[in-house]
């Protein structure tokens, strides 16, 4: 899948996300790359009402992951403030890439030598103006 996407309001960032649900299974990993205040929160938002997700999703900033169950569980990390794979791994988070069932998203993947190269979609967002956000996605 190679797609390029212009959402202009927040809610077409989370349509986003809710049309990626039924396209994911046991095991992706989605990296989501794009500046502090581009959406990447708000597509995994989406991605969490398209897997039937009936908790408020928020950013893992400072937990670092959280978990939503739905009809899939969702692990959504923020790995802003992760050096290494090692680092991940002594929170256990190592295991969430790729996850055993589940679908794991991952905040500033590039942070951390070796997500993005495990990613089954990656995820570009680009800053057009306050609002709009040109969004690539690739992979499978």
């Amino acid at each position: 899948m190679n797609k390029t996407i212009i959402a202009r309001t927040p809610a077409e960032m989370e349509e986003i996300g809710v049309n990626l649900a039924p396209i994911v299974i046991d095991g992706t990993v989605i990296s989501l790359i794009g500046p502090l205040g581009s959406g990447k929160t708000t597509l995994v938002k989406g991605l969490a009402r398209g897997l039937l997700v009936t908790d408020i999703v928020v950013s893992p900033s400072y937990l670092l992951a959280r978990e939503y169950q739905g009809r899939m569980a969702l692990h959504h990390i923020d790995a802003y403030r992760v050096s290494s794979l090692e680092e991940l791994a002594e929170v256990g988070l190592d295991e969430l890439l790729p996850p055993t069932s589940g679908v794991t998203a991952v905040e500033w993947p590039s942070r951390v030598e070796g997500i993005v190269e495990v990613s089954d979609i990656t995820i570009r967002i680009e800053l057009l103006d306050d609002q709009a956000r040109r969004v690539q996605i690739s992979g499978h």
